[in-house]
C-alpha cells in the first residue's frame, strides 16, 4: 500500500480503512514518508488489536508489515 507523500493523519486513516476490508490473517505492507506515521500507525494497531509484524526505516521511507487480527 503506497502512502508516500501523505501527511498525518492520512496514512493511519488509509491503513484503518484497508484493515476494515480484510479478513483475519490477511497481511498488508504500508509504505509511508510522513515521520509521524512511526507513531500513528503503531498506536492505531494497539487500538484495533491488529499485529505489527515489523517496521523498518530506510532513506526516509517507513515500511510497516501488518497482520489483520
Amino acid at each position: 500500500m503506497n502512502l508516500r507523500g501523505l501527511k498525518c493523519p492520512l496514512p493511519a486513516l488509509r491503513v484503518k480503512k484497508m484493515l476494515s476490508s480484510l479478513k483475519s490473517g490477511d497481511r498488508i505492507i504500508a509504505e509511508c514518508t510522513d515521520p509521524l506515521a512511526a507513531l500513528d500507525i503503531p498506536n492505531l494497531l494497539r487500538q484495533t488489536g491488529d499485529t505489527l509484524e515489523g517496521q523498518d526505516k530506510a532513506d526516509g521511507l517507513l515500511t510497516f508489515r501488518i497482520v489483520k487480527k
